[in-house]
């Protein structure tokens, strides 16, 4: 009887993205800030690219795996950040059923391999500091290769699951996602369908990367701890702890604001808060990375500033 009322019903084809806000002038607003971010976001993390391939000073696991987080930074941002943007200036933003399961694949997929990339970074600087003298060893190039499948294998066994999931509800109307992008939890309160199966799977997939990912992370920075507490020489503890900056505050910052979103209970913050968390996480952050990673690591100041001297030096 259940499958007969749903085929009574017209099928939902599109989607309409309710966005951040109705006011015309706090949409002109936001239109110039966040259209600034994703340019300083594209620019910074191409340039970050860039500079980590043609400087063989930079040729190491660390940028090599930073190239490849600047990579899906850019995926990120720009799986949700063109379509907010064409929100703040449209009345009705409609997006396609396929549309929206690309949009939410392509988040899943970039969101989840950044994960595993912060992981595989965490690693890096665990064998740096804790086996200096195995290193070479064990973060050859095929290992550094084989942590980055396992990066993207894993993103893309997750897009799998979400994607499965999303096509496997039924949609019947209304068809007003709350919004700015097809995130799946609001696409499961718009289902007319049984949702129980479909909204535990992702939370599985997804939650089972966070927690393995989080415990690599926090195992190998407990290690790098304790290694820096042993050392004699305070010149060394400094070298050692400046090296892992930039990355625990790149981890913290995308940990931190995941678990606001996914793992503190629905009903200690509204709709509107989950929004603003999720424009920090998926247009800040993607900015911030390459700021961080520049501002805070003297190997990539020093090599920007050879490279643009032989730029200078070249005319």
């Amino acid at each position: 009887m259940e499958f007969l009322a749903h085929r009574n019903h017209t099928a939902v084809t599109e989607f309409i993205l309710l966005g951040l806000t109705d006011d015309p002038v706090l949409c002109v607003i936001l239109f110039m800030v966040i259209l600034g971010i994703y340019l300083v976001t594209v620019f910074g993390n191409l340039s970050t690219i860039l500079l980590i391939r043609v400087s063989s000073q930079l040729h190491h696991p660390m940028y090599f795996f930073l190239s490849h987080l600047a990579f899906a930074d850019i995926g990120y941002s720009s799986s949700v950040t063109p379509n907010m943007l064409v929100n703040f200036l449209v009345e009705r933003n409609t997006i396609s059923y396929l549309g929206c399961a690309i949009q939410l694949g392509a988040v899943v997929f970039f969101g989840s391999s950044e994960c595993f990339l912060l992981a595989s970074m965490a690693y890096d600087r665990f064998v740096a500091i804790c086996s200096p003298l195995l290193y070479s060893t064990r973060m050859s190039t095929r290992v550094c290769v084989q942590l980055l499948l396992v990066a993207y294998i894993g993103g893309f066994l997750n897009t799998c699951s979400f994607t499965i999931c999303f096509y496997s509800l039924v949609f019947c109307g209304p068809n007003g996602v709350n919004h700015f992008f097809c995130d799946f939890a609001p696409l499961v309160k718009l289902s007319c369908s049984d949702a129980s199966v479909p909204a535990v799977v992702p939370s599985f997939s997804a939650g089972s990367i966070i927690v393995v990912t989080v415990i690599i992370i926090a195992v190998s920075y407990i290690y790098i701890l304790i290694t820096i507490l042993k050392m004699r020489s305070t010149e060394g503890r400094h070298k050692a702890f400046s090296t892992c900056t930039s990355h625990l505050t790149a981890v913290t910052l995308f940990f931190g604001t995941i678990t606001f979103i996914y793992v503190m209970p629905k009903s200690s913050f509204s709709t509107d808060q989950n929004k603003v968390v999720s424009v920090f996480y998926m247009v800040v952050i993607p900015m911030l990375n390459p700021l961080i990673y520049s501002l805070r690591n003297n190997e990539i100041k020093g090599a920007l500033k050879r490279e643009l001297g032989r730029k200078i030096l070249s005319k």
